[in-house]
């Protein structure tokens, strides 16, 4: 049996070490040399695009992104969680219909709900013309920072409430009328009970929406106009404008990098967080 279920693997096996190992293995083979991509022997060991990275502008580029993504998260957890509050308190009929109209924006194409932002915050966008008409001063947003915050809490919202939701959803009620009973009222409850037990699905909120928040470049592209480039602005351009393969490669490892310790960060809360909770029963 055990036998069989390894023969079934290897299909799975092979494809992670086409489309993921060797790519990876490419893109730190590219970070650590220097000269021709298209002659493999006159390649040679470097640590120049490295060095590169560590130039004030792009410095600057990498602390704006992860500033970036972490305000968009922390406005994605701020408005994610008494949405995900709300819908998971509502009654059975009603709920999923809720989620429905919560997650009828995902079933659109990426790149076209960016492209809807564009038409609202443009210079001569609704927005604008609406204030105009009824004589507010006009928003100038777009292209800017503001604007670019706007599409990442707008595209990745949704995916800091469904985790939130799916841990509250599953909240035994009995608890909270528990709760109740011993005369808590409801801010107590909620610090209580329902927020301790609420912190795997926030952890894993914020892991879902940092992650691609940090590393996007179409939102920043349309929206921030080139004026707020972004990590993955700077690597798009190394790799299909300026044909710098070592230098983005570099950025690409070091994004990687820093995505992972977030990820064993945000890990260690929720063990920490769990084992709290194993301590407390």
């Amino acid at each position: 049996m055990k036998k069989n279920l390894r023969v079934l693997s290897y299909p799975y096996t092979v494809w992670m070490a086409i489309f993921i190992v060797v790519p990876l293995f490419l893109i730190l083979f590219y970070s650590l040399t220097k000269g021709d991509i298209h002659n493999i022997s006159s390649l040679e060991f470097s640590l120049e695009s490295y060095k590169k990275v560590l130039e004030p502008l792009y410095l600057k580029v990498i602390r704006d992104s992860f500033l970036l993504a972490l305000v968009s998260t922390m406005i994605c957890l701020v408005l994610g969680y008494p949405v995900a509050l709300i819908i998971a308190n509502t009654d059975h009929k009603y709920r999923n219909l809720l989620l429905m109209l919560f997650l009828v924006p995902m079933w659109m194409n990426f790149l076209l709900r960016t492209y809807a932002w564009m038409s609202l915050l443009s210079p001569n966008g609704l927005i604008n013309r609406f204030l105009t008409m009824i004589g507010l001063p006009r928003l100038e947003i777009m292209p800017g920072k503001v604007a670019v915050l706007l599409g990442m809490v707008y595209n990745f919202l949704p995916f800091m409430v469904l985790p939130i939701y799916t841990v509250l959803s599953k909240i035994d009620k009995h608890v909270l009328e528990a709760s109740s009973d011993l005369g808590g009222n409801r801010l107590v409850t909620f610090m209580k009970i329902i927020l301790p037990l609420s912190i795997p699905g926030v952890v894993s909120g914020i892991t879902m929406v940092f992650l691609p928040a940090v590393s996007t470049f179409v939102i920043s592209g349309l929206l921030g106009g080139g004026k707020t480039p972004l990590i993955g602005d700077l690597i798009e351009q190394q790799f299909l404008f300026s044909r710098n393969w070592h230098f983005g490669s570099s950025l690409s490892i070091i994004l990687m990098v820093m995505i992972l310790i977030s990820m064993a960060v945000m890990s260690r809360i929720d063990k920490n967080n769990q084992d709290e909770g194993g301590k407390a029963k």
